[in-house]
């Protein structure tokens, strides 16, 4: 009887705050999204913030015996650099006019890439014209495509034989017309080659907030006898307006992070990722961090005001039911015209590119069409005067660089695109709470670091380990990257599908694990699949981001393009060629086979 009472006791007594803790620790990790969180906030903190805290004591250390001439000793912790890069006599060469070239050519191209893109986005949301299919589908194919792959094009299609190389391109070589010098190399040829590649940028986002905003506005304008131009200025434009914003400060970041562009068709002009490169490929690390470090802020500020004008878009939206029917603008007579001129300029910058890299890959003289061969593809022997190659069906370097790059990018999406579906799942389930969505922030962080300013990051951190130009480095870096645009579709796709469907696989005792393969993945599959893509296709493309860490047996595709580009032209087309169709033929396949698209991993 006693040992009843002392045991009916116990269980009436208040519970001790220690019991209690663990009691709540034990309901928290019962939820798998909050052990997904947790994981996910460790990995990204350290992965993360570790590159960038070694980058910035690299600034202030002496890590090279070149850095050693200047009087300071190696591994010495000296403010040298930072002195050297903004206050002595060559900081206007080696800090300020390249960081003025480098927004002038962004400002410049991110206005090309708003005009163009918006406007081909209106056509085909708001007006009747003609081949809207086919257009669309082209239009997205320089956004595909590598950057460089455009300057390439641009130099071969607009060479004059009197300047750079000395050889005549496309236009020359079949109509004996020229251009001047600036407008093939230089500031401006940059700034357009990359306005044509984020135009498709633009144009998606633009283009989605059209297709998506509430016409009834437009609709109650027109009955109340409104002019066009009155209903575009004072209804679609402010509607539009935080999606433009956006588009320019996306666009202008990324193009301040370029460095192919510059460096095939920049000519004299320098800006700050081909000065960096130069910086840390002659051992002159701490003002090459100095200039990643500068380029990292700049990317996070610009980027930061993004998402502060993304978070207002609230504003210029609508709430209503159901949305009126779109009426759509009458081209009339012009409807031809447009579609023409729309389908030329596409076909410019989406096909154009191939047949050029197919035949300046043929010519034994580089733009002389008279001298075609198959030999740089084909040949079992060495091909031109001194490179050592064979052709590129035959070389070796290339298919070893083709085998890291396919292997690289089929790794960065397994762990990119996996991760981005279990941060998606646990970011939709947890939003309200301040840990999801600190997850959720330090995911889309990485996009707002320049390619090589990251890469930079990653090679102070692969010294540390001595891991230098080790395949595992890449791999990291690489999903690190691209997480972000997997996990912008893991959420999305979440987010669109309701949480009854889970509950009811609760019920039933469904595991977790079942829940997300045979049930929730499935249902998601064309969403969750972009978020993969994404990050393989981007890999494949990609130059910046490795330029620094790639070399020896861990080459890749675009960084063997980068070293032959100068001396072997043929072979750097064909390469630019094999890259480009590579990437196409994944795309349209995975397309075919899935619908996943690249357009919904970048509307994500």
């Amino acid at each position: 009887m006693k040992k009843k009472i002392d045991n009916a006791a116990e269980e009436n007594a208040p519970i001790s705050k220690k019991r209690k803790f663990f009691n709540h620790v034990k309901r928290f990790l019962s939820n798998p999204a909050n052990i997904i969180l947790i994981v996910f906030l460790v990995i990204l903190v350290f992965m993360i913030f570790y590159p960038l805290f070694t980058l910035i004591l690299s600034t202030f250390q002496v890590s090279s015996i070149t850095e050693t001439l200047f009087g300071v000793k190696y591994g010495d912790l000296t403010g040298l650099w930072w002195y050297r890069m903004f206050a002595s006599d060559m900081s206007s060469t080696y800090f300020w006019m390249p960081l003025l070239n480098s927004i002038l050519m962004s400002l410049l191209a991110s206005v090309i890439a708003i005009l163009y893109g918006g406007v081909v986005a209106f056509f085909i949301t708001r007006t009747n014209m003609k081949g809207k299919k086919f257009i669309s589908a082209i239009f997205v194919f320089p956004y595909i495509m590598p950057s460089w792959t455009l300057a390439t094009f641009w130099q071969n299609f607009w060479q004059n034989p009197s300047i750079g190389t000395g050889t005549g391109g496309m236009l020359y070589n079949i109509t004996g017309l020229s251009v001047p010098a600036s407008w093939v190399y230089g500031l401006v040829p940059c700034a357009i080659v990359l306005g044509l590649h984020y135009a498709p940028f633009a144009y998606i986002l633009i283009g989605g907030i059209l297709r998506n905003m509430d016409a009834n506005l437009e609709e109650a304008a027109t009955i109340l006898k409104a002019s066009r131009a009155k209903i575009i200025y004072r209804i679609t434009l402010p509607i539009v307006l935080p999606a433009l914003v956006s588009t320019f400060l996306l666009v202008f970041a990324s193009s301040m992070s370029s460095y192919a562009v510059p460096k095939y068709i920049g000519g004299d002009m320098t800006v700050l990722t081909t000065y960096m490169k130069n910086f840390l490929n002659n051992g002159y690390y701490g003002q090459g961090y100095i200039m990643a470090l500068v380029m990292i802020v700049l990317g996070v500020a610009i980027l930061a005001a993004n998402q502060y004008i993304t978070g207002k878009r609230k504003s210029f939206t609508t709430v209503s039911g159901k949305s009126g029917q779109v009426s759509y603008i009458n081209l009339h007579k012009a409807n031809y015209v447009v579609a023409t001129i729309l389908t030329i300029l596409s076909l410019f910058c989406a096909v154009l590119p191939l047949i050029t890299f197919a035949l300046e890959s043929c010519c034994v003289i580089p733009g002389d069409y008279s001298t075609l061969t198959l030999e740089y593809w084909i040949s079992r022997e060495q091909v031109g005067t001194g490179n050592g190659l064979v052709g590129i069906l035959f070389e070796k370097q290339v298919w070893q660089a083709f085998g890291n790059s396919i292997l690289l990018a089929f790794l960065c999406a397994i762990i990119a695109g996996s991760s981005g579906v279990l941060i998606g799942y646990a970011v939709a389930r947890k939003r309200a709470t301040r840990m999801a969505r600190s997850v959720d922030s330090l995911a889309f962080l990485p996009y707002l670091m320049p390619s090589m300013a990251l890469g930079a990051a990653f090679l102070t951190m692969a010294f540390t380990f001595g891991l230098a130009k080790s395949f595992i480095v890449l791999v990291l870096v690489g999903s690190l990257k691209y997480l972000p645009f997997a996990s912008r579709s893991g959420i999305n796709a979440m987010l669109q599908l309701s949480g009854e469907i889970e509950e009811a696989a609760i019920i039933v005792g469904v595991p977790w694990w079942k829940r997300m393969v045979r049930v929730i993945f499935p249902i998601q599959k064309s969403t969750f699949i972009s978020g993969y893509l994404l990050p393989f296709t981007s890999c494949m493309r990609e130059l910046s981001l490795f330029v620094l860490l790639s070399a020896g047996s861990t080459t890749l595709l675009a960084t063997l393009l980068d070293n032959w580009s100068q001396w072997w032209p043929q072979s750097a087309n064909a390469l630019n060629l094999l890259i480009i169709v590579t990437v196409l033929v994944i795309n349209f396949a995975v397309n075919k086979l899935t619908g996943a698209s690249i357009d919904k991993g970048v509307g994500g």
